[in-house]
């Protein structure tokens, strides 16, 4: 059990083909960038670079100076490998047909 003054949050980072969450007790009043330290997350994926890489917790973007709550994750984005507007663009000109989440209709 936590200590009032003890939260547990997680971190995560996602690769293409690879993830990591990782559970961290923390003091209360902890930030952002602090839980990101202590989950040990930047050492195994050193190109993690806070300076410009976006955070956000449970999907909302945040900023490293954000207090954790106790169970808030904390999830470290990439950058975008292509443009969401230019892929959705090539595939109207390509002429196919996407169902809602992104993915691509089988063809009948």
């Amino acid at each position: 059990m936590n200590s009032p003054s003890e939260i547990t949050v997680e971190v995560a980072y996602a690769l293409p083909h690879e993830q990591l969450i990782v559970p961290v007790k923390v003091e209360a009043g902890t930030t952002a960038e602090n839980a990101i330290h202590a989950s040990g997350i930047i050492r195994k994926f050193p190109e993690i670079d806070l300076a410009t890489n976006k955070i956000g917790i449970f999907g909302k973007a945040t900023r490293l100076d954000t207090v954790l709550r106790h169970l808030d994750r904390v999830e470290i984005y990439r950058p975008l490998i292509a443009d969401p507007k230019e892929v959705r663009k090539q595939r109207a000109a390509d002429g196919k047909i996407m169902r809602k989440g992104g993915g691509d209709l089988p063809e009948e």
